[in-house]
């Protein structure tokens, strides 16, 4: 005899006071060869992730131990960014910023670390696709703590090419305008951590990026990706060693529970406010490189995100049963919201005044819905 149980796990919903649950976020670092950028936010409810509230009209700068300071300001709101900085290394530095509300805050004293140069950008194809590697080191055996970052940019193409328009109630032949040929860019979100502590020397080889399956639209001509590499001190890796496995290794019941990781900004004004973020401090070093589409697999054929379009005709001929056909200004008109687009006139007879289009929707024809036609400056 067979006895079974059955259950279910119902979800775990906290009672969270929503007053309290918007902390201040400080996503940043201090650069300390170059412009900083820090992004204050509020925390949000995991149900409402796209409605981030952000910080704005703040009074910002880094500061050293020496008390020298430098400013940064807002140009996009709750975005604070300073001038090119030239800080020199070992020395402490130092985030400090009072908020519209007339709080303040800093972060904790930091050793501005010096960041080796990236040796490499390397990859290799396999049945898994493209992984993309990094690689460096350090002579002086002082940096042995990593983070990455990457920004992605891809080459690619709508599914088709038109030649013609709506503008101001009609058709004109579209001049000097690509809505075919376009680029698009995508920044890292996950946590990328490297470290050489139990190594004899201070070597990062091969460390994997990211992997690109065979099918994707990146690389459907030409794709670049641009590594930043951060030199950090064991306290900023701790840290974002525990954010990296809050975010990415829990979702089972055999999964560790989170790590409380608040990060080294504190509030002035109000010691028991619970602030997130860590602002360390150290010089970036950057390295890009481009892979174009004939360098893969001849078997690879990449998704273009495009293969549901197709093309129609207005107007299409109906046999002996057609409707009298629509007059010019209502054929034009049929483009007038912009969900569909000419592709060319069918029609070469200039003494007919009825005109047949080969058309396809806005999505399948216009690149920049997923992209910006505007070929970025790195672009070789």
């Amino acid at each position: 005899m067979a006895l079974g149980l059955t259950a279910c796990v119902e979800p775990f919903e906290p009672k969270v006071d929503a007053d309290n649950a918007h902390f201040l976020v400080v996503d940043g670092n201090i650069n300390s060869q170059g412009v900083t950028v820090i992004h204050l936010t509020r925390s949000v409810n995991l149900r409402d992730p796209k409605n981030i509230p952000v910080e704005t009209r703040a009074k910002m700068f880094i500061e050293e131990e020496s008390g020298t300071r430098y400013p940064l300001l807002e140009a996009v709101s709750g975005t604070y960014t300073s001038a090119s900085l030239k800080l020199t290394p070992s020395r402490r530095a130092r985030l400090h910023f009072t908020t519209a509300g007339q709080k303040e805050y800093v972060s904790e004293f930091t050793l501005i670390q010096h960041t080796p140069a990236i040796d490499s950008v390397s990859w290799r194809t396999s049945t898994k696709g493209m992984q993309l590697y990094v690689n460096t080191h350090d002579a002086s055996n002082q940096a042995r703590y990593y983070r990455w970052a990457y920004d992605e940019t891809w080459e690619f193409t709508s599914a088709f090419v038109s030649t013609l328009k709506y503008e101001r109630a009609k058709i004109v032949e579209r001049a000097n305008e690509d809505i075919h040929h376009c680029w698009a860019s995508e920044s890292s979100s996950d946590i990328r951590l490297g470290t050489t502590e139990k190594l004899a020397q201070a070597v990062v080889a091969d460390f994997p990026l990211t992997l690109l399956p065979p099918t994707s639209k990146k690389l459907q001509r030409r794709y670049s990706i641009l590594v930043k590499q951060y030199a950090l001190t064991k306290e900023e890796y701790t840290y974002w060693d525990i954010l990296r496995k809050n975010t990415e290794t829990l979702g089972t019941l055999f999964d560790p529970l989170p790590s409380q990781s608040v990060g080294n900004v504190r509030s002035l004004t109000d010691a028991s406010e619970v602030v997130l973020g860590f602002v360390g401090a150290q010089s970036v070093t950057e390295k890009r490189i481009f892979i174009d589409y004939g360098e893969l697999p001849r078997t690879w054929v990449a998704e273009t995100g495009y293969e549901t379009c197709h093309t129609d005709t207005l107007l299409r001929p109906k046999g002996e049963y057609a409707t009298p056909p629509p007059s010019p200004a209502e054929v034009v008109d049929f483009f007038r919201n912009g969900l569909f687009i000419p592709l060319e006139d069918l029609q070469q007879d200039p003494l007919n005044p009825t005109r047949f289009f080969l058309f396809a929707s806005a999505d399948c024809v216009d690149c920049r819905k997923r992209g910006t036609n505007v070929k970025p400056s790195f672009w070789p």
